[in-house]
């Protein structure tokens, strides 16, 4: 966990930030932070572990003809996935590669993936069902790349349009050993401004991780998430100040900019 460091100018000055993220994906958000004078607290509450697909579905993705589509849910996928698809070889030449938002089309093009499919606008599975290449997809086979469990709507959208949907998991969300100590510390002295996640599930081990003495001062604070959907998981948590930012850090330092600079 970062340490609280001197107050610095900025929009967010004197502000401090909880920063959710896995281990390694925290740090683009956390200067962010910094520049706008926040001091951010990386305290990952999310694990992201590789899991291998079925050997079935391993010798599957080796076959070049095997899918139409490969679509990506996160740059987890990617990094976790991609390497099934390809083995050592490169991008099939006929196959056509998508992507939930532009984070996960930039991890693919940096692995040399050609012609990403990407919403212009957006970064969650209605903007991408929304393009017209996802339109007229009838018979066509489809690789979803994505971890163990998530929603369901990018699957069931594109059967109920005629595709063949494969699922390719190729990692879990865990909870990390971190010591929860350095955070309750900072809850019990009043000493956080903000909470920031990316998804359910890092809320949901935040929760646990704190314990029920603090969860009321934990609950207590806004806390700004990057969809809908997180925002409902984190009511049903018992936040009770929920804010929904766009999807990409500049959204959620926008969104938590307009927030503070708000009186009262």
């Amino acid at each position: 966990m970062s340490e609280l460091g001197a107050p610095s100018a900025g929009p967010l000055a004197g502000r401090v930030v909880l920063v959710t993220r896995p281990a390694g994906q925290a740090e683009p958000l956390a200067e962010r932070l910094r520049a706008a004078g926040a001091t951010p607290l990386v305290f990952p509450t999310l694990a992201i572990e590789p899991v291998g697909p079925p050997a079935d579905v391993i010798a599957r993705l080796r076959n070049p003809q095997a899918l139409d589509w490969a679509i990506f849910v996160s740059a987890n996928a990617v990094t976790h996935g991609l390497p099934y698809l390809l083995g050592t070889g490169s991008w099939p030449p006929r196959l056509r590669a998508a992507a939930v938002g532009a984070a996960t089309a930039a991890a693919l093009r940096a692995r040399g993936v050609p012609d990403v499919v990407v919403p212009s606008a957006g970064s969650d599975s209605e903007s991408l069902l929304a393009l017209p290449e996802m339109q007229q997809v009838s018979g066509q086979r489809v690789g979803l790349f994505r971890g163990v469990g998530g929603r369901e709507l990018l699957a069931d959208t594109l059967r109920a349009r005629g595709a063949h949907v494969e699922y390719v998991e190729c990692y879990r969300r865990g909870r990390p050993g971190t010591d929860p100590e350095p955070l309750r510390a900072c809850l019990r002295y009043g000493q956080l401004d903000a909470v920031t996640a990316a998804s359910a599930h890092a809320l949901a081990n935040l929760v646990e991780l704190t314990g029920t003495d603090l969860t009321p001062d934990l609950v207590a604070l806004p806390v700004f998430v990057t969809h809908a959907h997180i925002a409902e998981a984190a009511q049903r948590l018992g936040f009770r100040r929920v804010h929904v930012t766009p999807t990409s850090d500049e959204g959620l330092l926008q969104g938590m900019m307009a927030f503070f600079a708000t009186p009262g």
